[in-house]
């Protein structure tokens, strides 16, 4: 549809008309991506960003995990320092969210930890300009084939701290590749490089368009999440619910006998219901879903690929 069409439409009331079409793709665009043999993505770098430390381990760790899997050298970068979110006074806070933010690091796999270091909830008073040079700087330095972030487009995010990212994220991504943007770099000895692919995660409406099947990193994502305990909604909460029922002459078979297991299960059941529910959608144990942007194929290539012939 022509911009001119889409405003008349617009303008005769049929907005509502177009409304589902514009938020999700038909079913039959939705690609299945599964668990693959061996390691098809060895030599290949990817940066897992998260504005906090329970964004990753909530949304995308069985992804990440999968990816890593798969061959992937994995880096995880957390733009905020999570001041507003956590116990004790804020100091207490930032300390127990950066050792957190390490420890998923470490049940991930990562090989390297970023903390970026920006105040909780204030990102939209903070220059994008320097957010998005800083994650150039990185994408260059790290050669970053794919990231793993929130959807810079997602409806309805009402956290700033997520959509700065995100839009900075994006910019970064092709900007990283010009050879004429932030020329410092290349005289330290970095060298252009564009990020190519791009896995999007929202916790809002999203233009879906890939459901990966996680079942087979689904005990990772619940390792992930186990060690987010000062923001993550997991924690000690099965052990707490575990112990009120028992105040109360009461169990529940799920959470088993000890500590640990109603820790484990309450993740599973509660925490990640909704990677279950996602999973039945689509035949899959579990997943979750993602707005994928990958390579731009060359049509050039692809002619030569299939037409070229020895001199």
């Amino acid at each position: 549809m022509q911009r001119r069409e889409f405003l008349q439409v617009a303008a005769a009331g049929q907005w509502t008309a177009l409304a589902p079409s514009l938020a999700q793709p038909p079913a039959s665009e939705v690609y299945i991506e599964r668990a693959a043999e061996g390691r098809p993505h060895a030599g290949k770098v990817l940066a897992a960003i998260q504005p906090h430390s329970d964004d990753i381990p909530l949304f995308a760790a069985g992804t990440v995990a999968k990816l890593l899997d798969e061959g992937y050298t994995g880096y995880l970068i957390r733009v905020t320092n999570d001041d507003m979110a956590g116990p004790g006074t804020i100091g207490e806070t930032v300390l127990a969210n950066e050792r957190d933010n390490d420890e998923v690091a470490r049940v991930l796999g990562m090989k390297g930890v970023f903390n970026l270091n920006y105040s909780n909830h204030q990102m939209d008073g903070e220059s994008r300009l320097e957010i998005r040079a800083r994650f150039i700087f990185l994408f260059r330095l790290l050669k970053v084939d794919t990231i793993v972030c929130y959807d810079p487009w997602g409806h309805y995010e009402e956290n700033p701290d997520h959509y700065v990212t995100a839009h900075c994220v994006e910019a970064a991504c092709w900007m990283a590749g010009m050879d004429k943007d932030y020329p410092e770099h290349f005289a330290a000895g970095l060298t252009p490089h564009a990020v190519k692919e791009k896995y999007y995660f929202a916790r809002g409406p999203q233009l879906v368009n890939r459901i990966v099947d996680i079942s087979t990193t689904i005990e990772k994502k619940i390792d992930v999440n186990l060690v987010n305990r000062a923001q993550g909604p997991a924690g000690e909460n099965g052990a707490r619910l575990r112990a009120r029922l028992a105040a109360q002459g009461l169990r529940l078979p799920l959470l088993g006998n000890d500590d640990h297991t109603a820790n484990r299960e309450y993740i599973r059941h509660f925490v990640l219901a909704r990677d279950a529910e996602l999973g039945r959608r689509y035949g899959l144990a579990y997943a979750e879903k993602f707005h994928y942007i990958g390579p731009e194929p060359s049509p050039v290539e692809e002619y030569v690929r299939k037409h070229a012939v020895p001199l």
